[in-house]
């Protein structure tokens, strides 16, 4: 299997000099471009994805026409909110175990943290399993996973996958929310920069329980605080309009040089 990996890395290193421009979605991503594969700097663009920051913004009624729905409290239990692909590689099996044994061996914690979960897959079954208070919405359009992220006080972003930048927590950031994520480079070196912005963990049950504890002691106030911070630095970075923005200034560098830097 090593083997393997290595010949993919030798073969792409070869073949990857033949573009005459490459773009990265994340700034670990375009370090491994430069360190890894050697493509010159001038040749690399880091563009970060970008989500439409006219759905995804702080809205309270939202949240709340949510939250009543599913028959939540207003001002009562602490909420987790993931989402996406419900399968081993977003970590699912990681925080499944993390939260079984928080429950186990807490009933406070238990009655006092809902978790909300938009997406699907074949652990979305096995969360039910965890009691009353773990709801799957299975998968949300747009405009009802406004409301799922209005209603969170943080974004849970297990993921074990160590490439690109994922458009869940950014969705989360544009809303307003905090994110807890696995200390994985794409998300700690463009993302969660800095614990005023969030959480991150390692990737072990160990790890997650001490991360799920802290939030949980940290309490909403916190957690709101920490989402301002992190929206303003999402507003700056994450948005749809500077991301498009930016693909356009690529297409001009295309053609003249002068255009290769990005606002």
């Amino acid at each position: 299997m090593v083997t393997k990996k290595v010949m993919r890395v030798v073969e792409e290193v070869r073949f990857f000099p033949r573009y005459s421009h490459h773009v990265a979605t994340s700034d670990h991503a375009g370090d491994i471009l430069k360190r890894i594969y050697m493509i010159p700097e001038e040749r690399v663009h880091i563009i970060l994805n970008g989500v439409d920051e006219a759905i995804f913004r702080p809205e309270l009624s939202l949240g709340n026409e949510l939250k009543h729905e599913l028959g939540i409290p207003q001002n009562g239990s602490l909420i987790l909110g993931m989402s996406g692909r419900l399968v081993k590689d977003k970590g699912h099996p990681l925080i499944f175990q993390a939260l079984k044994e928080i429950f186990m061996e807490n009933n406070i914690f238990q009655q006092s943290v809902v978790l909300v979960i938009a997406g699907d897959g074949p652990w979305g079954a096995r969360y039910k399993d965890l009691g009353a208070n773990i709801l799957v919405l299975g998968p949300l359009g747009r405009a009802d996973l406004a409301k799922f992220y209005n209603a969170i006080d943080i974004f849970v972003h297990p993921t074990l996958r160590g490439q690109g930048l994922d458009q869940t927590p950014l969705e989360a950031i544009l809303s307003g929310k905090p994110v807890m994520t696995t200390r994985v480079a794409s998300l700690t070196g463009s993302v969660i920069v800095g614990p005023e912005l969030g959480y991150t963990f390692s990737p072990t049950v160990e790890s997650l329980k001490k991360t799920l504890y802290r939030v949980w002691k940290d309490g909403k106030v916190v957690l709101e605080k920490k989402g301002k911070a992190a929206r303003q630095r999402g507003l700056k970075l994450f948005t749809a309009t500077k991301m498009t923005a930016a693909y356009e200034r690529l297409f001009l560098c295309m053609s003249k040089e002068a255009y290769c830097k990005y606002p």
